[in-house]
């Protein structure tokens, strides 16, 4: 006899069809059976040593989250309800061009410093891999859910050229695109990029376009944080379409967004380029999460110039005063390019959280609230916070436009993403409430998408781009990775006041058919496992 049966489910399958009443079959960890309207018509229905009642809930495929930064979170907290109990089943880590594979001992050490403000030092991480092979085997040995690889382009490139400001050297160039191509042997589904990040950020479109090719010949993707989402932000758009089409790569858009006021009003303008692409036979896709604030380091704010040769470099920097007048200027007048072209508007930079507890009196506050406070300007604010904090907080910033953030999520290649930094004592809600927040607001209140297209957006478009063959979809035969929510009360808990919040309305999340959310709470279950490249 089977598992699990779960009993008069309205079945929203992902695929954008109209949703259906059904029992599903679960046995194996997959979808073995898919009985319609079983019960209105008079049929023998399925059994099972479990039964499900799932009246008055939908059943989903479970959410992909195709932009996540859980790399050692997913080590670090075996409950992971920050994502379980959204219904995410399967996140996609790696993202803008840094992280912990492929290393040696001395970039491990770089990269850990410079990503503190998104995952934590690792001061409680066992690094006991170096590879991306070796990483994934090591989430393999239980995770609450399932995870996805990109090779972090600036990883690569501190490894082989260091945090310099130059052109790799063609030695250089031909150890990055064996590291590229190590790594989508061992499984990665793509490579990422951050392009307003050092070391990734001086890469020239050659070397990422010769980077592009090796993953192309995997069948992967490319996903970059490109050079601007602020003043050059449709340029910068271009930039990628371009490059990848020289490389024959697919192209995902990471958190595609256009903040900034001189962007306000303009998604239509990105969608119109996305479209000409498409039509003339792009590969593109992209993701975006349902909130106008970005999130991101104080550093990052940083001009380039400033942040090169590493984390250190970064500090001898600020603590000269001659020099941190440099990054001012560039920062207040000129428009540094860590803050995307535009002039940085202290009022709009929350600090979300801090790496030393005495420092937690900045939290919650604007630069500028707590320049205020001080009495002093607020550059002299932040200089001495990233001094104190050795570059450790996190920031929201308040930068964006409903309407763009409406008019982009309607696009047929979208696909949702949380962003989610799970660091810091006030995070960005979107960490914990992406996907409820979704189905909750845009869906149920506000009507921008309807309910069967936003479970595809959610479901099976990621899966078509990760070139899974047997996920995102309710089909027989697939893995049983699957969501009941309740379509009337599903909603964020998390706010930007009360951030670690978590969903209602979602009572049973299954990760390969095992119950990681069981009556809205998180079981012991640690189902997830790494999910390497389906090869081309």
């Amino acid at each position: 006899m089977e598992e699990l049966v779960i009993r008069d489910a309205d079945v929203v399958d992902g695929s954008g069809a109209d949703s259906y009443r059904a029992d599903v079959v679960v046995d194996g960890g997959r979808i073995v059976s898919i009985v319609k309207e079983a019960a209105a018509a008079g049929c023998q229905r399925p059994k099972a040593r479990r039964e499900l009642d799932a009246e008055g809930l939908v059943l989903s495929p479970g959410f992909v989250d195709m932009h996540a930064h859980s790399d050692l979170a997913l080590l670090r907290d075996p409950d992971h309800s920050a994502k379980a109990a959204q219904g995410v089943t399967l996140e996609v880590i790696g993202q803008d061009g840094l992280s912990y594979a492929p290393v040696d001992d001395r970039t491990l050490g770089e990269v850990r410093r410079a990503i503190a403000g998104w995952n934590g030092s690792g001061d409680d991480i066992d690094f006991d891999w170096r590879t991306v092979g070796e990483y994934l085997d090591r989430l393999d040995r239980g995770i609450a859910v399932n995870a996805a690889y990109l090779i972090p382009q600036g990883t690569v490139r501190a490894l082989a050229v260091g945090w310099e400001d130059r052109e790799a050297t063609p030695r250089e160039l031909d150890r990055m695109r064996q590291s590229v191509a190590e790594g989508m042997e061992q499984g990665a589904v793509g490579m990422s990029s951050g392009l307003t990040y050092t070391p990734g950020m001086y890469a020239k479109d050659a070397e990422l376009t010769e980077l592009c090719r090796v993953v192309a010949s995997y069948g992967g993707y490319y996903c970059p944080h490109h050079r601007s989402y602020g003043a050059g932000a449709l340029e910068a758009y271009r930039e990628m379409v371009a490059l990848t089409r020289e490389a024959g790569c697919s192209l995902h858009l990471a958190h595609a967004t256009m903040n900034f006021g001189v962007n306000k009003g303009r998604a239509p303008e990105l969608l119109a380029l996305l479209d000409e692409a498409l039509a003339d036979g792009a590969d593109i896709s992209l993701d975006t999460y349902p909130y106008t604030p970005g999130c991101t380091t104080l550093a990052a704010m940083l001009p380039s110039w400033a942040s090169e040769g590493g984390p250190e470099r970064v500090v001898e920097r600020l603590a000269d005063d001659g020099t941190a007048e440099r990054i001012r200027h560039d920062l207040e007048v000129t428009g540094s390019d860590g803050c995307h072209g535009v002039p940085i508007e202290w009022d709009t930079i929350e600090i979300s959280g801090v790496g030393d507890p005495a420092l937690a009196e900045f939290v919650g506050r604007t630069v500028q609230e707590s320049a205020d406070v001080r009495g002093e300007a607020p550059w002299v604010t932040a200089r001495g916070l990233l001094l104190a904090d050795r570059l450790a907080p996190t920031i929201l910033q308040h930068v964006g436009h409903e309407e763009n953030v409406r008019a982009i999520m309607r696009h047929r290649v979208h696909t949702g993403g949380s962003d989610g930094i799970l660091q810091g004592a006030k995070p960005h809600p979107r960490a914990y409430g992406t996907f409820p927040h979704y189905l909750g607001h845009y869906v149920r209140e506000l009507g921008v998408l309807s309910l069967e297209e936003c479970v595809a957006h959610l479901t099976s478009r990621p899966a078509a781009r990760l070139r899974l063959p047997d996920r995102g979809l309710v089909r027989e035969g697939y893995v049983a990775d699957l969501v009941l929510f309740d379509p009337a009360t599903v909603a964020a808990g998390s706010s930007f006041a009360e951030p670690r919040v978590l969903p209602t309305g979602i009572p049973y999340v299954l990760v390969g058919g095992r119950f990681v959310i069981e009556d809205g709470r998180r079981t012991d279950a640690l189902a997830g496992r790494a999910v390497r490249r389906t090869p081309a």
